[in-house]
């Protein structure tokens, strides 16, 4: 069988030789401003997440946290009264609970009887004080006078014990030996006479005229004696005076010294009067001591809240620190979010915070108030150790605590323990 060769047609036009192609979608303008609109907006979309979430860090280890403030009894005692009941809201100074006060009012009645007690006590110290003092003062003015009284008394006796033992002791002294010359004259005249006398060379009546002059010296004589006699009489008589007007002087100088020496009763009073007005403190202290036990018989919130975890009734002994009650203001809550480390690089207090909460599906704002200064491993009761040759790289969580704007009255109610997602807002 042969070959038949084909004859090229030279008149064909290279078109006319191949079927001619369909134009692309591409070459369709409106289509390509479609695709490249498209992917500008993805780009434009995968910049804004990136720049979105880039400046955004996020945690779902979060929860609400609050003060929780306990309620126990200060005083031991029998409980009359539970005025509240659990989960129910009070207001601050509401009477949660009364303890019997029977116990307590007496003491406090005796705290007060101590006081009147301690009261009268100062008062007559006070008066004592001044009352001693001016007792001492007379006692010394009267010591003094009567020591001037007997120096005078000793000074007039002294003057008339040495007028008696010179002048008048002279005197009589020498009246007697005046006499005593007398008498012998007249003794020595009368024995001349009586010769003359027997001879009859004198007259009779001359002869009883020198008898009469001897016994009147003889008499004088007697006489002088006596004074002589009563003179040195006196002589002692002053002398005694004197020595008992000197023993006065001691006296009185003895009566000033004590009196001085009663002075210092003036110190022990005034000490007295301030031990009396310590003891008025202390019955005053004891007396507020008793008040203050007694007004923990009654129990008031110490805070507006929620009351929870009621744990006491009525007719209940307890006991000084046995907890009765915890209450929550839920008005002060705030969220307590465990970030990584890796993730607080650019977080600092102050900045924007959103917080998700599970139970609402609701985002309410905050801002960072602070952030932990130890990790949360490390504040644990048992820390990790490291040097125990187990090493093991754990990325660590710090705790940052987030305080929540106000939230209006009605919206939500956060309590503690509950689960929200924490979004710190790292860029400005």
């Amino acid at each position: 069988m042969g070959t038949k060769l084909i004859e090229p047609d030279v008149d064909r036009t290279p078109s006319e030789e191949q079927p001619r192609k369909r134009p692309g979608r591409w070459s369709q303008p409106g289509f390509r401003r479609a695709v490249i609109g498209a992917a500008a907006l993805v780009l434009v979309g995968v910049a804004g997440a990136w720049y979105y979430y880039s400046g955004r860090v996020t945690t779902d280890d979060a929860q609400v946290d609050g003060h929780i403030t306990p309620i126990a009894s200060q005083v031991y005692g029998n409980v009359l009264d539970v005025l509240v009941k659990d989960n129910e809201h009070v207001k601050q100074g509401q009477v949660l609970l009364r303890i019997d006060p029977r116990d307590y009012q007496a003491k406090v009645a005796q705290a007060e009887a101590a006081l009147s007690l301690a009261e009268a006590q100062a008062q007559a110290a006070r008066v004592g004080v001044p009352l001693t003092q001016g007792t001492t003062q007379s006692a010394i003015a009267a010591a003094n006078a009567e020591i001037t009284a007997a120096q005078a008394e000793f000074q007039r006796a002294r003057l008339a014990y040495e007028a008696a033992s010179t002048a008048g002791l002279s005197y009589a002294r020498a009246q007697v030996a005046k006499r005593q010359a007398q008498n012998q004259l007249a003794q020595a005249n009368l024995n001349r006479m009586k010769p003359l006398v027997a001879k009859a060379e004198i007259s009779q009546q001359q002869y009883d005229s020198y008898v009469s002059a001897a016994e009147t010296a003889e008499s004088d004589l007697r006489a002088a004696r006596e004074k002589l006699a009563e003179a040195q009489r006196q002589v002692g008589i002053n002398q005694a005076a004197m020595l008992a007007a000197q023993a006065k002087v001691g006296v009185a100088k003895a009566h000033f010294t004590e009196a001085r020496a009663n002075t210092g009763q003036v110190p022990m009073r005034t000490a007295d009067s301030h031990s009396a007005n310590a003891n008025v403190e202390a019955a005053n202290a004891n007396l507020e001591a008793a008040k203050l036990q007694l007004s923990y018989t009654t129990i008031t919130a110490p805070t507006e809240g929620v009351v929870t975890n009621k744990t006491v009734e009525p007719g209940q002994i307890v006991q000084p620190g046995q907890a009765l009650f915890a209450i929550i203001p839920l008005s002060t809550v705030w969220v307590r979010a465990n970030f990584k480390e890796t993730q607080l690089a650019n977080v600092h207090s102050g900045q924007r915070a959103e917080i998700r909460v599970d139970m609402y599906g609701d985002s309410f704002p905050g801002r960072v108030d602070s952030i932990s200064g130890a990790t949360g491993s490390r504040m644990s009761l048992l820390p990790p150790e490291n040097a125990t040759g187990n090493f093991v790289k754990v990325v660590q969580r710090i705790p940052v605590k987030i305080l929540l704007d106000p939230i209006p009255p009605g919206k939500a109610t956060l309590r503690p323990g509950m689960n929200v997602e924490a979004t710190i807002i790292t860029r400005r």
